[in-house]
């Protein structure tokens, strides 16, 4: 399994991103996850760019940003700049949101709308060479297992993928390992997190995660959380060309992304012995 870490979570620091690449080499990431913001505001004159990042063994999986789907025209000109963008830092994979409205209470209307505006998007990516990821999240079309269905459905586009966020996919209720299978033919990307109590998931609403003066209560490292992550990890972990990343949005974002990719490698080593038997049992 390729981990990458996300510059968001280093939103609210004055961290150079070759600090970080420096750091997440070293940390045994193989990857940097760019939030869309920061993707477009590195200087054209830095030469700490997808072949620098090359060299440090690094990849950029994918830019995370968030496409105005409401508005053909402007939808048009953000979607080809985010995917030139791509291009250009090596991504193969841009990432976006299904509106900004929950499932269970949008117009049928406003749901054509958003899946024709989708379909739009990714001919586009399509026309780069990239893949349009919708990324599983409350307040979206994608905020349950049977909705997100639905959307790859009526989008009908074969460079849609998702972008799968497995604490959001088990706020929606669903089991993230049954969501996985079910999806996994379009999954194309793993967001990883963790909260210490359902109660507190709200804390991740994007007004108080953008916000620096934010609550962070209930940010705990990923495997202290609510949702134990071991069975979906083993699956995933099996699966050889998957692709995720630790978003971390809280304090402490070396300590907590340091701690948390160690643990992620213990229980892939923990699982097999050197002869291939399982060491414990899954649960």
């Amino acid at each position: 399994m390729k981990i990458s870490l996300c510059t968001i979570s280093f939103r609210h620091q004055l961290i150079d991103l070759k600090d970080i690449a420096f750091w997440a080499r070293d940390t045994g990431f193989q990857g940097i996850e760019l939030w869309g913001v920061h993707a477009r505001n590195q200087s054209p004159l830095a030469i700490h760019n997808a072949q620098w990042m090359a060299a440090q063994g690094l990849s950029i999986p994918m830019i995370s940003d968030y496409l105005p789907l409401q508005d053909h025209q402007e939808l048009t000109r953000r979607t080809r700049a985010l995917c030139a963008l791509a291009q250009g830092w090596g991504a193969d994979k841009i990432r976006t949101f299904a509106g900004m409205q929950a499932s269970a209470t949008v117009p049928a209307a406003d749901r054509d709308q958003t899946t024709r505006a989708l379909h739009h998007a990714c001919d586009i990516a399509a026309d780069h060479g990239l893949r349009l990821l919708v990324e599983t999240h409350p307040g979206t079309l994608a905020d349950t297992l049977a909705s997100t269905v639905a959307l790859i459905d009526a989008t009908d586009h074969d460079a849609l993928a998702i972008n799968f966020d497995a604490l959001h996919v088990w706020e929606g209720g669903d089991d993230p390992v049954t969501a996985r299978r079910t999806l996994l033919p379009r999954i194309a990307h793993y967001h990883l997190k963790n909260i210490s109590d359902r109660t507190r998931l709200p804390v991740f609403a994007p007004a108080n995660v953008y916000s620096a003066a934010g609550c962070r209560a209930g940010m705990v490292p990923l495997m202290q959380g609510a949702y134990d992550y071991r069975a979906l990890l083993r699956e995933m972990q099996r699966d050889g060309d998957c692709e995720a990343s630790l978003e971390w949005f809280g304090d402490a974002v070396f300590q907590t992304l340091a701690g948390d990719i160690a643990e992620i490698r213990a229980l892939a080593a923990d699982d097999l012995t050197p002869t291939g038997q399982k060491t414990r049992s899954v649960g």
